[in-house]
């Protein structure tokens, strides 16, 4: 399978780079085609230009080059980390200009206003890999933890993948070396038990 790695985080040394180093080497590990895009290195505007709206719109090389890997991609995992219960800027701005009309969904013609989408990505699976340092009863109970219906209902199912699956890891801030090693082995079973092994 090919399977598309976007990871957000400024911080090369973050534990989210770990997440992403583990995901990303366990697929290559289990016969996958690998690419990964660390937004953050890639220096990826996440500004969405007016002329880049139109479903039309000629969009700048690298752009591009997202749209047709995503488009292409018969997995995604996400990594990223919770900043206001949302994604980073950078990768807000990753999906407004490459998860766009025509590539990743589309309204049908009889559309007559109610924004229906037909989705169009040939992902099989979405995994949402994330950090914080909020406590998961009170990102529940508090907050009702905005990024599972972001990703989940408002950017996963639109765009018509199937098969989503999402893990928060935390509290990353007071976590022992023990525990981050523990996490990464939940990151190469669950990545594992959602894109199994590539037949040999």
């Amino acid at each position: 399978m090919k399977i598309s790695v976007i990871l957000a985080h400024p911080g090369e040394r973050s534990f989210n780079h770990a997440i992403a180093d583990m995901a990303a080497a366990t697929l290559r590990k289990d016969g996958h085609s690998v690419t990964v895009h660390d937004l953050y290195a890639e220096d990826f505007d996440p500004l969405l230009p007016l002329l880049e709206i139109a479903r039309d719109a000629a969009l700048p090389p690298l752009v591009a080059e997202h749209c047709m890997e995503i488009a292409a991609a018969d997995g995604i995992v996400i990594v990223h980390p919770n900043w206001w219960g949302m994604p980073p800027a950078i990768l807000k701005g990753w999906i407004d200009r490459v998860l766009r009309p025509g590539v990743a969904y589309h309204f049908a013609d009889t559309d007559s206003g109610e924004g229906i989408p037909v989705g169009l990505l040939a992902a099989k699976a979405v995994i949402v890999l994330n950090t914080s340092n909020t406590p998961a009863v009170r990102e529940q109970e508090i907050f009702g933890d905005p990024l599972e219906r972001i990703w989940k209902d408002c950017i996963v199912s639109f765009c018509g993948v199937p098969i989503f699956y999402r893990k928060m890891f935390g509290v990353v801030v007071t976590s022992t070396e023990e525990q981050r090693k523990e996490w990464l082995v939940e990151v190469r079973e669950h990545v594992r038990e959602t894109f199994p092994p590539e037949p040999r």
